[in-house]
Parts: structure tokens; C-alpha cells; sequence
């Protein structure tokens, strides 16, 4: 199958199935909409298709190359398979979660970029923009979300939900979870009558950028 070992796609599908169950158990998606992906050497494990979260153990595991031919497990992969193939071709992610959160796909409904309302957008890489539609699991729609995923490491799309990725699970995860709450703060601040959310400028969020760059512990 490759030079990968046993215990290391063990211990990346473990934190696949734990990173599915969170998106659940905090909203992020409601019963098997919604998947989640690590890349191990040349190998892709992905949730299956129409299988509830909490019924997936160990044996379960589903692995694809990066074309997309199934080389671990008996499941069907995710039919969003397409989108996340197309992250790990295009990016330098070891980690990808598409969810179908509530306040950024409704933002999806309603703007082509997530408004600058909050600096939390520069963990992001800068604004957020909105991939147009396409059906699920569809090549178009891989298409439209690499193209806004350009020097970003999230997007939304359109009527659909959000794709986030990152070098680890968590990483994707936790940038996932800051944009679901960026777009409900929009939402929050834009439906109060008589007022419009102040923004920040283009100028403002590269200083945050700047800034983070020596954010956290050294080491």
C-alpha cells in the first residue's frame, strides 16, 4: 500500500473519527453531512458516506490515494471525496473539514466575501471569500473552492457550507470553528435596526497579520 506504518494511519484515522464526532457534538454539521480528512505520506483517510460519527471504530478506516482510488477499507468514501483530493493537490494540507455550520452558510447565502468584521479573519489569511455554487461532490464545485481558497487556508461555499484545512486536525478544526463564530458576529452585528457593523480596512488586518507572526510561545 505504501512505506506508511500501520500505527501511523491508526493514529491519523483515530484523530479523523475524534474531529468528525466534534463537528457534531459542536454543531458544525447535524447527523452525516459534513467530513473530515488527514493525508498520511501518500494516503488520504476520509470519512464514509451516510455513516453517524459515533458508530465508527478502528476497522472502520477509509484510505484513498491522491487520485482517488481506494486502497484501505470496505466503506464507500465520502462523496465530497473531490473537494478534499483537490485541497491536498493544491495546498500543502495534511488536514482538511468541511462542515455545513449554520451562521457561515447562511453568510454563504448572502455575500461573495465575509465582511471584515473581526481580525480573527487574518488567521484565515485575510478575507474570506464565498466559492460560487456547485453541486456536491462535483468537480465544479472543487474548482470554485481552490480558486477561493487562493493564499487563504478557509473558504465558504455558496448555499453549502465551509472547507478549512490546516497542517494538523485540531489546526483545520479550530480555524473552521473561528470562522463559523466570524460569521455569526457578522450576522449578530448587521441585524441590529438603524446600525451597519463598523469593518476593518485592508490596512488594519495587515497589521494584525503582521503581529501574529510573533504571536504565542517561543519555541
Amino acid at each position: 500500500m505504501s512505506d506508511v506504518s500501520a500505527d501511523a494511519i491508526g493514529q491519523a484515522w483515530d484523530g479523523v473519527v475524534a474531529t468528525a464526532r466534534r463537528t457534531a457534538a459542536d454543531g458544525l454539521v447535524v447527523g452525516t453531512s459534513g467530513n473530515v480528512s488527514a493525508r498520511v505520506g501518500e494516503i488520504v483517510l476520509v470519512t464514509p458516506s451516510g455513516v453517524p460519527y459515533d458508530r465508527l471504530g478502528p476497522e472502520d478506516a477509509v484510505g484513498v490515494d491522491l487520485e482517488g482510488r481506494q486502497v484501505l477499507g470496505d466503506l464507500v468514501p465520502t462523496s465530497e471525496l473531490p473537494l478534499h483530493l483537490a485541497v491536498y493537490r493544491g495546498t500543502d494540507a495534511t488536514a482538511v473539514v468541511h462542515t455545513h455550520a449554520v451562521h457561515a452558510t447562511a453568510v454563504s447565502t448572502l455575500v461573495p466575501e465575509v465582511p471584515l468584521v473581526h481580525y480573527a479573519a487574518a488567521l484565515l489569511g485575510g478575507p474570506v471569500r464565498t466559492a460560487p455554487y456547485a453541486r456536491y461532490g462535483t468537480r465544479e464545485l472543487a474548482d470554485h473552492m481552490l480558486a477561493a481558497l487562493r493564499d487563504r487556508t478557509g473558504c465558504l461555499l455558496q448555499n453549502h457550507g465551509t472547507v478549512t484545512y490546516g497542517a494538523t486536525l485540531d489546526e483545520a478544526y479550530d480555524r473552521t470553528a473561528q470562522l463559523e463564530w466570524m460569521c455569526r458576529l457578522w450576522l449578530t452585528a448587521s441585524s441590529v435596526p438603524g446600525h451597519r457593523p463598523n469593518l476593518l480596512t485592508p490596512a488594519q488586518l495587515r497589521d494584525v497579520q503582521d503581529a501574529l507572526k510573533g504571536y504565542g510561545q517561543p519555541g
